[in-house]
């Protein structure tokens, strides 16, 4: 889905904020196309493999991931603040920390603090509603074409965030409560994701709109694609184990993210309509 990327520059034009005395000058994300949600799709698996890992594998416990990667995804994030434009091996690495961040958050409150599903997830959708709401109010826009501010980044980051944690809880509710397994949770989120797509193409629903949606129907769908493959053939899956998964699936994002820095295939649309406006 790229739908994001074109409107969302008919929204920025009319969404900066009140009284904004600048104009932009770089934004900080990458475009929106097959590229991003295959590379999203493959940071959500490891998200979730890698927090199973580093909790049941590396002996850490639910609380020491979450300092380890807590700490990882705060330098990561300072890079990525300082960073003048949108930089592959800066961006992905910091979707890639929160991705695992915001299933550590979920999972804490699960299963260290045993908080129900269903208030987890209700809670999150609030968190997250907060956030966009506040960060409308403020900006005018949620299009993530728009981040460039810090102000914006900040909101951007924060959503990300927990666009993750709610989808964790949201996604293990609906696996848990309806019993469908990994292999079918993850045919029906990829159905949600085609029909919110195909409610932007052919009923108009609004681009950004789609945008985030479909971000937080990814976090589901690549949680259980990571199960599928990771868990054992006597639960359903493939028996590859966390280790083989995300070690597969990182050494994938590692060869995109490269492609794209030589390529700046994510990049060279924006650049080109930047040049034409100057």
């Amino acid at each position: 889905m790229t739908y994001e990327s074109s409107e969302s520059r008919v929204v920025s034009e009319a969404g900066q904020a009140p009284g904004s005395r600048h104009r932009p000058r770089s934004v900080k994300v990458p475009e929106v196309t097959a590229h991003f949600w295959i590379i999203k799709v493959l940071c959500t698996t490891v998200g979730e493999t890698a927090a199973d890992l580093l909790n049941e594998k590396a002996g850490l416990g639910l609380t020491g991931v979450s300092v380890l990667m807590s700490a990882l995804l705060a330098v990561v994030l300072v890079v990525q603040f300082r960073s003048s434009t949108y930089r592959p091996g800066v961006y992905w690495p910091a979707v890639a920390l929160i991705s695992v961040v915001g299933t550590l958050i979920s999972d804490n409150l699960t299963d260290a603090m045993g908080v129900p599903l269903e208030t987890s997830t209700a809670v999150f959708a609030i968190v997250l509603a907060v956030v966009f709401v506040v960060w409308y109010r403020r900006e005018r826009t949620l299009s993530i074409h728009h981040v460039d501010t810090p102000g914006r980044e900040s909101f951007y980051w924060l959503a990300v965030m927990f666009t993750f944690a709610f989808g964790t809880a949201a996604g293990d509710l609906v696996s848990e409560r309806i019993d469908l397994g990994s292999w079918l949770s993850a045919v029906l989120f990829a159905a949600a994701i085609a029909a919110v797509a195909n409610a932007h193409f052919a009923l108009g629903l609004d681009a950004v709109c789609s945008f985030w949606i479909a971000y937080v129907l990814t976090r589901p769908l690549g949680a259980s694609i990571g199960d599928y493959l990771s868990q054992p053939t006597g639960d359903g899956g493939l028996g590859l184990g966390a280790v083989v998964t995300s070690t597969l699936f990182l050494a994938v994002i590692l060869g995109l993210v490269i492609h794209l820095s030589v390529t700046r295939r994510d990049v060279a649309e924006r650049e080109q309509a930047t040049g034409n406006a100057a």
